[in-house]
């Protein structure tokens, strides 16, 4: 086996390549990982491209002296706009004092630059198969090669580039001084059963990008095929089949229950505002992070229902006077400001530990962690306290409930759904990439709803009590049945 490494996509001949690799000992069923130092070509260094030729061939015979070599290309480099440099807000100071530092204009900051792939993952097929000639598949007939030997046909040694092991966080910025750059090129030989399923793998991942995914979503799917175990994985489709469809219970449940809500009376307005600001403030943050696709667009719906709920929990409508609109508010009834009284009573407390924790905690990351921008220590400083602290504001309904002595308002169809999400997300947090905080909170949530269903046993069903519809179970067997 031999890899060489050319600025040329098509090799025409034996000159402007370089051996970076020749195993003349090799062995198809021993697997190997060997790292190397490539130079790096003044044309790649300006933001060129970066190829490998990896050839299997007889020993003491160059390659393009073998007519039964086999031969694959694939690309070291690929172009991806470089990650934003985080500093100091402060100071100005980077995390990485680069000495060169090269001062590049403003518009060059979003442009495609030239990366470097430091693994390269090479197999070979080690099982003897039977085809028919006229059913080969189609997969595995393109890595084909077949000579004649006589009156047989033989095909040649199956040599296939798992680039699926390529992740994104792995890839490395070239500049212009740099000279070398290491490459881990690692083989294994693979069955036929696991080379069909790579090669499937691998052309689903290149239909996403054409379909218009990005290089990071596409690398989220890339890992979840590649770092996870194959039960591991299956486990992983079916939750996320259940995740989507208590989603989407979770939210027709939660519209349905405040659509048809006619007072407060139990609920509390601190804690709905609270959800609803919390929750737009981590979909920001998840954006910001350029978090998974399957996390984004969930937290995205929950920040719009969060924002009507606001409106539904204010009383609150708009008028259109011309182009200005009229916010105008409703009134709350006697129970309802009781409520109201309860609500305020467990904010008061709370905000003397809350807000010097948050402000605190803004101010220590301002000086000691580095960001890419103030927008991001702004999300970033709200996040943090949303899930740091983000369970002291569940805590006034916990309170309404206790003064109450009722969770009959709560509505407990959506809360189901949820909890059922949130153990799902348990598992999410292992599997998917979003950030460790997001990660923590997950579990935050799996003690709040702990202590909801110790208030449901705790607080027995009382039949005079008001249902979240505004109505109780006596009031409704009093009333005059329906005469025809």
């Amino acid at each position: 086996m031999s890899v060489y490494t050319t600025t040329r996509s098509h090799l025409g001949a034996e000159n402007n390549i370089d051996l970076v690799l020749n195993v003349e000992d090799f062995d198809v069923e021993s697997k190997f990982e060997r790292t190397v130092n490539v130079s790096v070509p003044k044309k790649t260094r300006n933001n060129g491209t970066l190829y490998a030729y990896i050839f299997l061939h007889h020993a003491g015979v160059l390659p393009w002296h073998d007519g039964k070599q086999v031969h694959l290309v694939s690309p070291l480099t690929t172009y991806m706009v470089p990650k934003p440099e985080e500093i100091n807000l402060l100071t100005g100071e980077s995390g990485a004092q680069q000495l060169e530092a090269e001062k590049k204009p403003t518009s060059a900051l979003d442009e495609p630059v030239s990366h470097w792939r430091p693994r390269l993952a090479l197999n070979v097929m080690a099982d003897n198969f039977v085809f028919d000639g006229s059913s080969l598949p189609a997969d595995v007939h393109r890595y084909m090669k077949m000579i004649q030997l006589g009156k047989t046909v033989h095909y040649l040694p199956i040599l296939f580039i798992d680039q699926l092991s390529n992740r994104v966080k792995d890839l490395m910025v070239i500049n212009r001084s740099t000279t070398e750059l290491p490459l881990t090129v690692s083989y294994d030989k693979v069955s036929l059963g696991r080379l069909r399923f790579w090669i499937h793998m691998q052309d689903a991942v290149y239909s996403l990008q054409q379909f218009g995914f990005s290089e990071k979503d596409a690398d989220e799917v890339k890992g979840i095929f590649v770092d996870t175990n194959l039960y591991f994985l299956a486990l992983t489709f079916f939750v996320a089949a259940f995740h989507l469809l208590f989603d989407f219970l979770a939210f027709k449940n939660d519209i349905s229950f405040w659509k048809k809500k006619k007072s407060m009376i139990g609920m509390s307005t601190k804690a709905v505002l609270w959800r609803c600001f919390s929750t737009v403030v981590i979909f920001l943050f998840l954006l910001d992070e350029q978090t998974s696709l399957l996390v984004l667009v969930p937290a995205g719906v929950g920040a719009a229902i969060e924002l009507w709920k606001v409106k539904k929990a204010l009383k609150m409508t708009i008028l259109w006077r011309g182009l200005m609109p009229e916010f105008q508010f409703g009134t709350y009834s006697e129970s309802e400001r009781k409520t109201e009284e309860y609500d305020t009573q467990a904010m008061k407390y709370l905000s003397y530990l809350l807000y010097p924790l948050c402000v605190g905690g803004a101010v220590y990351s301002l000086l000691n962690i580095k960001y890419k921008s103030w927008y991001s220590w702004l999300i970033n400083s709200f996040v943090n306290g949303v899930y740091a602290f983000g369970f002291l504001f569940m805590l006034p309904q916990l309170f309404v409930n206790y003064k109450l002595k009722s969770v009959a308002h709560l509505p407990w169809k959506a809360f189901t759904y949820k909890a059922f999400n949130t153990f799902i997300d348990d598992v999410f947090a292992f599997i998917i990439t979003m950030p460790t905080s997001h990660r923590l909170a997950c579990f935050r949530d799996d003690v709040v709803f702990l202590v909801y269903l110790y208030q449901r046993w705790l607080y027995p069903v009382d039949k005079r009590r008001v249902n979240e519809f505004g109505e109780s179970y006596e009031e409704t067997a009093t009333r005059a049945p329906h005469t025809d």
